[in-house]
């Protein structure tokens, strides 16, 4: 059959394109990322004690006349990002009271980076809300949209940077992977996953790349001293998997019942599988060791804490009751996926094809009794680091 005519083509997952459609599903409805991110949310609050404790530990700044710079890049829509510059307001507010006295806390400016296809619109009026009931506001807000793997402030400017949940999202898709027909050539998927092993490495080359721009940038735009937080998807140490067990593995959003609904496209004959082949989600998964290493390759940082966290992706009681609804799972499922990677497809595929793709998802989820039986843990690597 002919290849459909697409809004975008494997050649058009260029940084520039890329960055023009990805994003975090905006809106407030089913499908948006506000509703769909629990699994995010346990990160940060089982994470929340090492940043703290690297707040508590660092030396105040000493200028106080001028503001207090906090950054979150990619931070998406929705209560994680505020929950997370709140915990850092708070924190150095409480320490400033018990060291200067009720007068002595400086101001704060807190900046919303992301991907300027992010929901800003959402996510300053998610924030006004918050504002309205925080009354007094906590700190003065703006956006910044760019990514977070260039330049984003001025020399020596932020004093608190925090990244939660964004960094395993890559800058591109590696350039070997596009390649048809090369050994790179990542034919029959679309994510690494059970890839072969050149397209394992390729990845793995662009994630090097893009955490040593990211950690560059954060060199110049941080002050000494200042707070480096890092939340991302992350792999246990000698997993040659993205994952750490065979459950997880099998259950994940990007794994074999993706694959399996792109193959239902083909059969169907609603699309040929070099459209499926050109599609591939920019997502890497590192180890802690790589994250280390790409930290000492920067140098400029002091590493305080890492180490890698499981969240498991539901409570026992929600699991429960999803054994007795199937359906009402596959949808809830199908949301999370779709609020992670839908404006991508809706790109790359078109937005009634796109449709087609998650409804045979979410029809393989659902009829899958197996899923509600075992359960699914997301790695996430955590680290802290003092600029020096």
């Amino acid at each position: 059959m002919e290849s459909p005519s697409l809004p975008m083509t494997a050649k058009d997952w260029t940084t520039t394109s890329l960055h023009r459609v990805f994003a975090m599903q905006g809106g407030e409805d089913d499908l948006s990322y506000v509703n769909n991110s629990d699994s995010q949310a346990l990160a940060i609050t089982l994470s929340k004690p090492i940043l703290i404790s690297t707040l508590e530990s660092i030396k105040l700044f000493s200028d106080q006349t001028s503001p207090i710079r906090i950054t979150d890049l990619g931070c998406a829509t929705g209560a994680n990002t505020f929950t997370t510059v709140d915990t850092v307001v708070e924190t150095l507010q409480r320490r400033y009271t018990a060291v200067y006295g009720g007068g002595g806390s400086p101001e704060f400016e807190a900046f919303f980076c992301d991907l300027p296809s992010n929901d800003f619109n959402m996510l300053f009026k998610l924030l006004a809300q918050k504002q309205k009931v925080d009354s007094p506001a906590k700190y003065f807000a703006g956006g910044v949209a760019g990514s977070f793997y260039d330049r984003l402030f001025p020399r020596g400017t932020i004093h608190v940077a925090v990244s939660l949940s964004a960094l395993h999202w890559l800058s591109q898709i590696p350039e070997k992977v596009l390649e048809k027909g090369s050994r790179t050539w990542n034919k029959g998927k679309t994510w690494i996953e059970g890839a072969k092993k050149e397209v394992v490495e390729a990845y793995a080359e662009q994630s090097d790349k893009d955490l040593d721009d990211f950690m560059s940038c954060r060199k110049e735009e941080m002050v000494k001293g200042g707070v480096l937080f890092v939340l991302m998807a992350g792999r246990p140490s000698g997993s040659s998997s993205q994952f750490g067990d065979q459950d997880t593995r099998a259950k994940h959003p990007f794994t074999t019942t993706m694959e399996q609904a792109w193959q239902d496209l083909i059969d169907e004959g609603l699309i040929d599988e070099e459209t499926r082949d050109g599609f591939n989600i920019p997502a890497y998964m590192r180890s802690p060791e790589e994250v280390a290493g790409g930290i000492d390759r920067c140098g400029g940082f002091k590493i305080e804490k890492i180490e890698l966290m499981k969240i498991v992706e539901y409570s026992d009681e929600k699991q429960e009751e999803w054994k007795k609804d199937p359906v009402s799972y596959g949808r809830a499922r199908t949301n999370l996926v779709q609020a992670a990677i839908r404006p991508m497809v809706d790109a790359y595929l078109g937005p009634e094809l796109s449709h087609e793709l998650f409804k045979r998802y979410e029809n393989r989820v659902s009829t899958n009794q197996e899923f509600l039986h075992i359960t699914c843990f997301y790695g996430v690597v955590v680290f802290s680091a003092i600029r020096i």
